[in-house]
């Protein structure tokens, strides 16, 4: 385990138990309130003081994987599953040990450093930009960057060539290590990198051509012109070896990374985060997700956000292995068969998906089999959701051998002890109802990449669904007043208000921006996330709205409903006005909108091949509602998407018009016009629930059955 002690083994294992039957979960600190906030809440275990570390000795990621690969060097460390260009299929996982990585780290780490050198670039403790799909390589770039004192800068592999520009330039990087597929974008944009000196290939540019004919040899005649050079990974590697260099270990105050948030509002903000916070991150991570040596985990979130980094430093830093998935989410469950996870981290969306295919091949089956399912799934439920104190338990001791065995092998979870959902809320029934099958600890969390990921987790025991758990142990948290929504931290039963966070994982600045840093961090050192939670009995928080007008759904996207809005308004003539709203439970958005009576009249018509009499607001109601009408709206709005270019997430996917939906009689716009979002998702909540179950349903119908 981390740090490799018996002094490590021996707190962690005591530490990861959860409180006795009753107890909080997150505790209120005596005295700590203050007028507009409320108390602050610490872990059980840590109220008088946060957690740094289990081992003292290990301050830095790149302490944690040397003493890991030095005490178990011949285990399992880099999966992946080779594509054979014969069979035209992946093959069977192929690992390299910790000994290994560790070897090929340190070459490429010096490797690294003497192309720097070569083109201009001296010093130290500059980064270098990595932009791939997950891969063991992606992994050995990060840690080969450790080694020299280096940081990594992550590209979004599923983001345009803009994002990449934007980042690259921003970032000032000399260097991009990359996938062979981004090669060509890197080459159209480099007359507009001016930072951007040379380009490492992950992926192999030589198979033994004449020369002149190799991958590397035509990429470098196209990069020439511009002042650009490419190189293979394992050209550099062998260069590293041949000429190797000592290690340049970071400190803990060393930055670690700079990673990117997705910029929905604006450009994207570099959150500089450092092995300080890297190792509380982990620390944390590793006590709410008990890993160990002998574990393995699977690896498919992107490695650009934050919450797959954690996990994978906390695999690492624990000796377990991780096996990278090949690429294709839809056959992600081929992937899992094979590695058989002892710990996985995923996000609702994934979720969603287990459960419609386990519900499909289970419940919904006709016979004795659907039969047996639906009374096995009851029973446990109701074990789940037992209020008695210390009596709520998801495991049953003959219906898990009989029935939730068979679906877990199906999954390839069969192993899984424990599993996390994060990046959005998970729909509580859906949680407890996995819960049922796996039989395990399934926990939800909460955490931002200005936290590494790490902030609120629920505790071993703790089967409660809908919210996110208690304080992690290396921060506190409180919650501060927001009066103009009406959430109040002397609101009963509970708290509620924005929550602030203060922990060792908290990032250090937003780079090369010190306005939305001051914006973010408070003068006592208080993160302000944007949150609303409230807090329960036990300590445990629940996110319950947003006060910015910025949503995630349930892929963990950001959407800012407002800029939409403003886009079809613009467009659409016919529109008067605008309310986008998006479930964090679901993966799209849907819409409530209100016409412009003369313009909506001309366009109704047109649709039903008859006159409308724009003061006529009985057949203008009856228009609004009619299908016909509805479905050439929803086009409308489809084709304003695909004009500006809005990501398939950020589509309208289901409507409802109507007439003055929203003014300041009903108290749903401001005397200034703006619309009160929470409210208006309190008065047309029937309506948003109908607008899902329409779209849900649609989209039941016309996709395939689902098959484990």
């Amino acid at each position: 385990m981390f740090g490799s002690t018996p002094l490590a083994l021996e707190r962690a294992a005591e530490l990861a138990k959860p409180p006795p039957v009753g107890q909080p979960h997150s505790v209120a600190l005596p005295g700590s309130k203050q007028e507009g906030r409320s108390a602050v809440y610490r872990h059980w275990r840590f109220q008088n003081e946060l957690l740094k570390t289990l081992d003292p000795a290990i301050t830095t990621c790149h302490e944690a994987f040397e003493a890991t690969a030095n005490r178990i060097p011949k285990q399992r460390c880099l999966g992946h599953r080779p594509w054979d260009p014969v069979t035209k299929t992946f093959g069977a996982y192929q690992w390299e040990d910790y000994q290994t990585t560790q070897r090929r780290r340190a070459n490429f780490g010096a490797g690294l450093v003497d192309l720097h050198e070569k083109h201009g670039v001296t010093g130290s403790k500059y980064p270098v930009g990595l932009w791939c799909q997950n891969r063991p390589e992606w992994q050995i770039t990060d840690l080969a960057c450790m080694s020299q004192g280096l940081f990594t800068v992550s590209i979004y592999d599923t983001l345009g060539p803009d994002t990449a520009e934007y980042i690259i330039n921003h970032a000032n990087l000399a260097c991009v290590v990359t996938s062979l597929a981004h090669v060509t974008t890197l080459l159209k944009l480099k007359p507009r990198l001016p930072s951007l000196k040379f380009v490492v290939v992950l992926d192999p540019l030589t198979a033994g051509e004449q020369p002149g004919q190799s991958k590397a040899d035509l990429l470098n005649s196209l990069a020439k012109d511009i002042a650009l050079s490419i190189h293979s990974l394992r050209d550099v590697e062998a260069a590293g070896e041949k000429s190797p260099r000592p290690y340049n270990p970071p400190t803990p105050d060393d930055v670690v990374t700079i990673n990117y948030t997705s910029g929905t509002t604006g450009d994207p903000k570099g959150v500089v985060l450092t092995h300080a916070n890297a190792v509380s991150a982990t620390m944390a991570s590793f006590l709410i997700l008990k890993s160990g040596t002998n574990d393995v985990t699977s690896s498919f979130l992107p490695l650009a956000h934050i919450y797959q980094r954690v996990g994978e430093h906390t695999a690492l830093a624990s000796g377990a292995a991780i096996g990278y998935f090949h690429g294709n989410i839809a056959e992600l469950v081929d992937d899992l068969k094979l590695i058989r996870p002892t710990a996985m981290a995923a996000v609702p969306r994934l979720y969603n998906r287990f459960g419609t295919a386990i519900k499909e091949n289970t419940m919904e089956q006709a016979g004795f089999k659907g039969a047996l399912s639906r009374h096995i799934v009851a029973t446990k439920l109701a074990a789940v959701n037992n209020k008695t104190p210390g009596a709520a338990t998801n495991k049953h001791a003959f219906y898990d051998r009989i029935w939730a065995k068979k679906i877990q092998a199906a999954l390839g979870l069969d192993r899984c002890k424990t599993l996390v959902s994060g990046s959005a809320p998970l729909d509580p029934s859906l949680h407890q109802f996995l819960r049922v099958v796996t039989a395990n600890h399934f926990l939800q969390g909460y955490g931002l990449t200005e936290t590494y990921a790490v902030s609120l987790a629920q505790l071993d025991g703790d089967v409660s669904s809908g919210n996110c758990g208690a304080v992690s142990p290396n921060g506190e948290c409180c919650l501060e007043d927001v009066p103009d929504m009406e959430y109040l931290s002397s609101d009963k039963p509970y708290p509620r208000g924005e929550l602030l966070i203060r922990s060792g994982s908290l990032f250090r600045e937003y780079y090369r921006n010190e306005a939305e840093t001051s914006k973010a961090i408070d003068k006592d050192g208080w993160f302000h996330t944007g949150d609303i939670c409230h807090v329960d009995e036990l300590g445990r928080f629940k996110i319950i709205d947003r006060k910015k007008n910025v949503l995630k759904l349930s892929q963990g996207e950001y959407i800012s409903p407002e800029r939409l809005e403003n886009v079809y308004l613009a467009n659409l003539g016919w529109l008067a006005t605008a309310y986008v709203h998006g479930d964090s439970y679901q993966s799209f958005l849907v819409g409530i909108f209100g016409i412009a009576p003369d313009s909506f009249a001309a366009f109704a018509g047109k649709v039903l091949g008859e006159t409308i009499d724009h003061l006529d607001l009985a057949k203008l109601n009856e228009a609004c509602q009619n299908p016909r009408v509805v479905k050439a709206a929803l086009a409308a709005f489809d084709k304003v998407g695909k004009k500006n270019k809005f990501n398939s997430y950020e589509r309208v996917r289901s409507i409802k018009l109507f007439i003055d939906p929203f003014t300041i009689d009903n108290e749903l716009l401001t005397p200034t016009l703006k619309l009160k979002r929470p409210q208006a998702a309190k008065k047309f909540r029937d309506h948003i629930d109908e607008l899902y179950d329409t779209a849900l349903e649609e989209e039941k119908k016309n996709k395939p059955k689902a098959k484990l």
